[in-house]
């Protein structure tokens, strides 16, 4: 009798092969519960569930959270080198259109708002501003959300030095002149390519996230997919299979998107570009694939401050890599 396991995840397409049946986990009765319409909402309750619903084995959760439970000796949480979400981020970095920010040499002290201290994404983006030239340390950075109606009021405890933004948005604070930039999903309400208040601060993102490629090798992970300790430790096999049955599902996604190139006027050419790049392995799962990737993000967070030292790979994956 295949061994039930209930997984979280939010909407992904990359996902929808799994969670339809359609690539099975042999010896697992699965079923992927995602979230609908791409919601926000959707997502960080799939991430919260992970960690904290018994209902369910596990599912999408964040890296960097991850990554602090580990370096504070926390295995409640078995991470397996599945990475549901990647993102290049260039393209959340937005200024006022009529701003004294022009150029990423502008940044350097300016006054930054990130929607998050220590978030996985928050992680990736102080070494995309290291790749401009940016020095995160001379930045005077403010936390909260990006604008009305995101994310949470909460206010966490902050470094010395870093601001909470009170409950205010972001966006407002930049509008007000109190920003000079914002570091942020979603895109904000008032962004407009052309003709909104807010704009990109890099609007050919494309190529500085392609050149950031070129020099770094990261298509930055920023969740994983983890197991709770007790549905691992009661099968441990369990970890290789879903790997495997994510990263098979992520092979067949790829070579329909190959065949059937139709969801864009020119997805054709935007595979065809990213193949080129970054050859056929850019959202492939497993430790070794990643391994560059995820030393690379451990230490950008211990660089940051924020574990007390450089947690190795296989540190990060020791459950993982004892399956």
């Amino acid at each position: 009798m295949a061994l039930p396991v209930t997984l979280t995840f939010a909407d992904y397409p990359r996902l929808h092969l799994l969670a339809t049946g359609a690539v099975q986990a042999p010896g697992i009765d699965l079923r992927v519960e995602l979230g609908r319409h791409g919601s926000w909402a959707d997502r960080a309750e799939a991430l919260r569930r992970a960690g904290q619903d018994a209902a369910v084995a596990g599912g999408e959760f964040s890296m960097a959270q991850y990554l602090y439970r580990i370096d504070k000796g926390d295995r409640s949480l078995v991470g397996l080198p599945v990475f549901p979400l990647r993102n290049f981020v260039g393209r959340d970095l937005y200024v006022a259109k009529d701003g004294k920010i022009r150029t990423p040499a502008d940044l350097n002290g300016a006054r930054i708002g990130m929607y998050a201290w220590g978030a996985s994404g928050s992680v990736w983006y102080r070494h995309f501003l290291r790749f401009l030239g940016v020095d995160p340390a001379g930045v005077r950075w403010t936390i909260g959300n990006p604008d009305e109606g995101w994310g949470s009021a909460a206010a966490p405890a902050l470094p010395e030095g870093v601001a909470h933004a009170g409950g205010r948005a972001l966006t407002e604070m930049l509008l007000a002149g109190e920003l000079d930039a914002v570091y942020g999903p979603p895109r904000p309400r008032l962004y407009h390519a052309e003709n909104g208040p807010i704009v990109r601060l890099l609007p050919d993102f494309r190529t500085q996230e392609q050149a950031y490629f070129r020099a770094t090798g990261a298509f930055p992970p920023q969740h994983l997919l983890v197991l709770k300790r007790a549905a691992w430790e009661a099968n441990p096999w369990i970890a290789k299979v879903l790997t495997d049955a994510c990263s098979a599902a992520e092979d067949e996604f790829a070579t329909a998107q190959h065949s059937f190139p139709y969801s864009t006027p020119w997805e054709e050419a935007e595979l065809e570009a990213m193949r080129a790049l970054m050859g056929n392995t850019a959202h492939a799962h497993g430790l070794e694939t990643n391994r560059a990737q995820i030393e690379m993000f451990c230490e950008e967070a211990h660089r940051l401050g924020l574990t007390s030292r450089r947690v190795t790979v296989e540190e990060y994956f020791a459950d993982y890599l004892a399956s």
